[in-house]
This record gives C-alpha cells, sequence and structure tokens, in this order.
C-alpha cells in the first residue's frame, strides 16, 4: 500500500485557507497513492478556540475531503474540529475513495493546553479496514498511552497524526519506535512544521517505522509530501517466524 505523508506548515484558525493551501500540494504530486494522510487539525492548527473553526459532518471540509477522495481514487485521512450535538470533537476522518467516512474521536485530551477543557473525549478505538490492510488511526497526544494502543485486533498499521512541538521531538522519536515494536505493526506518524499563532514551533520528523522498529521513512524537516510503500506479506511473515504478540498480556480498556 502506497501512502502520502503531508508535512506542512498551517495557517491559524483559517480552514478556507488550510483547504486551499493543502490542494495545491495534493494536486501536485503525480504518483499514484493508496491512501493521504494530512496533520491533525489540518484545518486550524491545534486550536483551543473551537467555536472560530468548527464544521459539522456535512461542512465544507469534509466535502472537500470526499471531493479529493474521489478525484485522486485515493483515501484521504487527517483530523478537524468537528461540533456534533452541542460539543466540540479533535475528529480524525478517514475518507474512502468513494466518498464513505468513519471517524476517531481523539481519545487523550491534551491536558497541558486545556484541550480537555474545551473537547470532549473519545471513548471507541477505530480499525478501518482498507487495501487489505488494518488501519488503526489515533491522534498526537494518543501516542503516550500504550495501553489503548496495544494490539488488540489484530491491525498492520499505527497511523498518528500530529501537532507535536519542537521541544518534544525526542519523544515523538522513541514513542513512535516503540509503539511499531511492542505491537508488531508498522507504525507512521504525520506532524506540521512551522509555527503556530501560541508561538509553539514544529519541525514535523513524519515518519514511517516497521514493525521491528526499522525507519522505512527516517524523520523529515522540510515542507513535502513524503511517499512510503508497505509491505503486508512481509509483516505477516515476520509475525509468523517471531510470533511475539502470542505472548501479550489479556485485558480489558475500560472507557469512561
Amino acid at each position: 500500500m502506497k501512502i502520502a505523508l503531508m508535512q506542512t506548515s498551517l495557517i491559524w484558525e483559517n480552514p478556507t485557507e488550510n483547504r486551499s493551501h493543502l490542494a495545491q500540494k495534493i494536486t501536485g504530486f503525480m504518483e499514484d497513492v493508496d491512501l493521504i494522510v494530512l496533520p491533525e487539525m489540518f484545518s486550524s492548527g491545534f486550536t483551543m478556540n473551537p467555536k472560530a473553526v468548527a464544521e459539522t459532518m456535512n461542512g465544507e471540509t469534509v466535502a472537500w475531503l470526499q471531493h479529493l477522495a474521489k478525484a485522486k481514487n485515493c483515501a484521504i485521512t487527517g483530523s478537524l474540529v468537528i461540533e456534533e450535538k452541542g460539543k466540540f470533537y479533535n475528529r480524525l476522518v478517514f475518507v474512502f475513495p468513494n466518498g464513505d467516512i468513519q471517524h476517531y474521536d481523539k481519545r487523550h485530551l491534551f491536558t497541558l493546553a486545556g484541550e480537555d477543557k474545551v473537547y470532549s473525549a473519545g471513548k471507541d478505538k477505530l480499525i478501518v479496514e482498507y487495501k487489505g490492510f488494518r488501519i488503526c488511526p489515533l491522534i498526537c497526544y494518543d501516542l503516550r498511552f500504550p495501553v489503548f494502543s496495544r494490539n488488540l485486533e489484530n491491525y498492520d498499521v499505527l497511523l498518528y497524526v500530529a501537532n507535536w512541538p519542537k521541544i518534544r521531538t525526542n519523544a515523538w522519536d522513541i514513542l513512535l519506535k516503540a509503539r511499531a515494536v511492542e505491537n508488531m505493526s508498522y507504525a507512521i506518524g504525520v506532524n506540521r512544521i512551522g509555527t503556530d499563532n501560541n508561538k509553539h514551533e514544529y519541525i514535523g520528523h513524519s515518519q514511517a517505522v516497521d514493525f521491528l522498529g526499522n525507519y522505512i521513512l527516517e524523520p523529515q524537516e522540510t515542507d513535502s509530501v513524503f511517499i512510503i510503500d508497505l509491505d503486508k506479506e512481509k509483516l505477516l511473515e515476520t509475525r509468523k517466524k517471531l510470533a511475539f504478540l502470542d505472548d501479550k498480556d489479556d485485558f480489558k480498556f475500560n472507557t469512561i
């Protein structure tokens, strides 16, 4: 499966400008891919002012994603601010080439920035079945919590979209490798670059790690689209040979 990792800067709290900016980049690369991955809150940056940017699932940005998915004949995913039943969510949407949508609401809200004060936490993991792969999409701060991401569903790919700041880049790099190794899964991280209106600096480090902790794509710092190719057969062969997941602990995750 070919995946395009979209690492770029974001325009603060301006969905219209961000859609235009991202559309230029998406239409600008000609290589056929199966999935395009955008950063966390790609339409606004990591804002704690959801009222300024929130949309519904019938809003312009979701419709834009559906149009792009159909035009490029591939899936596209990333998170944005969604308002639903009077609550705000940091919601990842996975849009299939035919326009169908599945979504995941960020479970672990970033208390250091007050995300828990203005957004509602999700409860359920999502496993997307696409092109013969089982994909578990998660969002930024979720990366720090291995219990929630534990591979109980036999997924093949852990996919993190993020606004992860430069000051904690070392943790980002370490944890992506750890999640890949402990779950015997591909781990992909797509982060933004640039500086936001809160003066937080981001240097990207979007990357892809295989199930043994080896880089498929080493951490990147430029404004670019990075294309990787995942090998399902190699993953299955390695899992069968080593069988580490057969010895994992059994537990149940309790939602709140």
